[in-house]
């Protein structure tokens, strides 16, 4: 029956390619994704991108030139099948490309919304080499993901005969819920361990709503409830329930994604001052704890001049986040220029479009306080670019004698976050870097210990949401070949 499918599939495929020449879908502009108004969005928390039409999709398909070695695919870090989704979106079969996409990815609404497509799978486009823009494959990835679930037909991967083997997962961020996903297919009881008291780690605490709505994340978790995974809220690993307790509860491996909620901080004068905080307490409180509603009981301050120290993307959500809480003057404050950014061009965009305010070239050497205090003022390091640095990217350095002051009310700082240092210090005999990383074999993210593997953040000590799912990914089939070996 497969290869009858198999057969019909490559039959229709080629009656595709005959239709339509590949100039002609070259010569098809990039679709333009329809976002809400920037006078509208930036006083709400309404989602920016408004997604595709079916029309839209399928035009944006067809662009699509079905090559024979799908380069795109080598830049997906969870291998989903591109070129089989989007050729289901151009015949219009829309629920079959969701199921496929489902098939490698635990979160295809997720990534198709905040994935950095363009320096992953579309960085390797066919059409680039034609000096053409790339086939926008997040676009559609989210696209097929949003028919499904506005359906109301979600698909379940086909899940594989149980093993009656017990795996546990310390956090429910990307890489422990794509682990999750993988080993419940394969047939294996998954319980998830999370701290907090919502499921979905930095998708929900660390990514705004106006960016990933909460709902679609609660979506892809539901998808995951049917496959049969446990979520077990409120438990902290390496506090609540320890390594030994784990082992003496029969589970047979443990994947640890525990993160990296540990922010970091330029340690100068003035950062014990109210009003100066990090990018996770502000996000974690504003999006997880309803911080920024009137009737809070621990709400979050609200800024009338906000400085965000950082260029990252969660520095973006930062900023954004505050001018949706009535900052009249939002702004970044970056020590390198705007190309040096390592903020997606797209949320750069946004932000500027909202009104924000970019302060490139300089850096806060200090803060000011008053009498209560409270913040008041920020002194600013004005930067020129020198030589290229390790990351590649030219290293600023301090202008002698250019110093000034601006005034602020409240300062965020997003320079960058230290992993969760908890589990590494309670699992006995788990090897630690000197950055407080788990220490993995590359190739299957297993650890000093024969029968802890981890990923995402807590191994990377900061990356994106796809990489750290594709962590996930490798650690899943490792330890299902560990254990397929043992029995």
């Amino acid at each position: 029956m497969e290869l009858i499918i198999k057969r019909r599939e490559e039959a229709w495929r080629e009656s595709l390619r005959k239709e339509t020449r590949n100039k002609d879908r070259a010569a098809i502009e990039r679709v333009r994704m329809p976002e809400l108004d920037p006078t509208v969005r930036s006083r709400n928390n309404e989602e920016v991108n408004r997604g595709l039409t079916a029309e839209q999709a399928r035009r944006e398909a067809q662009r699509c030139l079905d090559c024979p070695q799908p380069t795109c695919m080598d830049g997906c870090p969870v291998g989903v099948n591109i070129p089989d989704f989007i050729k289901n979106i151009e015949r219009g079969e829309f629920l079959t490309a969701a199921a496929i996409l489902k098939e490698t990815s635990a979160l295809p609404a997720v990534c198709g919304r905040v994935c950095p497509q363009e320096k992953q799978c579309e960085s390797r486009c066919i059409h680039l080499k034609m000096k053409k823009e790339s086939v926008a494959i997040g676009y559609l990835e989210r696209f097929a993901a949003d028919c499904e679930r506005e359906s109301g037909r979600t698909s379940v991967p086909q899940i594989a005969l149980r093993k009656n083997m017990r795996i546990a997962v310390a956090g429910s961020g990307p890489a422990g819920l794509s682990f999750a996903g993988d080993m419940a297919k394969m047939g294996y009881d998954v319980t998830v361990y999370e701290a907090l008291h919502e499921i979905g780690g930095v998708l929900k605490y660390g990514i705004p709503e106006f960016r990933l709505p909460n709902s679609v994340v609660d979506v892809e978790i539901d998808v995951l409830r049917s496959m049969g995974v446990e979520f077990v809220t409120d438990c902290i690993v390496g506090k609540t329930i320890s390594y030994e307790d784990l082992q003496s509860s029969g589970y047979r491996g443990i994947f640890v994604a525990s993160g990296a909620g540990l922010p970091n901080f330029m340690n100068i004068k003035g950062e014990n001052l109210i009003g100066v905080m990090s990018s996770n307490e502000y996000l974690t409180r504003v999006n997880l704890m309803d911080a920024a509603s009137e009737d809070s009981d621990t709400p979050v301050l609200r800024g009338h001049r906000v400085a965000v120290v950082g260029g990252g993307n969660t520095a973006m959500d930062s900023v954004r986040t505050a001018r949706r809480l009535g900052a009249e003057l939002a702004m970044i404050v970056y020590r390198r220029s705007e190309e040096e950014m390592p903020a997606r061009i797209e949320e750069v965009k946004h932000a500027k479009e909202e009104g924000v305010e970019f302060r490139t070239l300089h850096n806060p050497i200090e803060y000011l306080g008053d009498e209560n205090g409270r913040i008041r003022q920020m002194k600013l390091q004005k930067m020129a670019l020198g030589d290229a640095d390790a990351s590649g990217r030219r290293r600023p350095v301090a202008i002698e004698g250019a110093i000034e002051t601006i005034d602020v009310d409240q300062v965020i700082v997003s320079i960058g976050v230290s992993p969760n240092p908890l589990i590494p210090s309670a699992f006995s005999g788990l090897e630690v870097s000197s950055r407080g990383t788990i220490i993995v074999n590359e190739e299957d993210m297993r650890s000093s210990l024969p029968d802890v593997y981890a990923g995402g953040d807590i191994v990377r000590g900061g990356a994106t949401v796809i990489l750290a799912m594709g962590d996930g990914r490798k650690a899943a089939a490792a330890m299902d070949a560990t254990l397929k070996n043992k029995k």
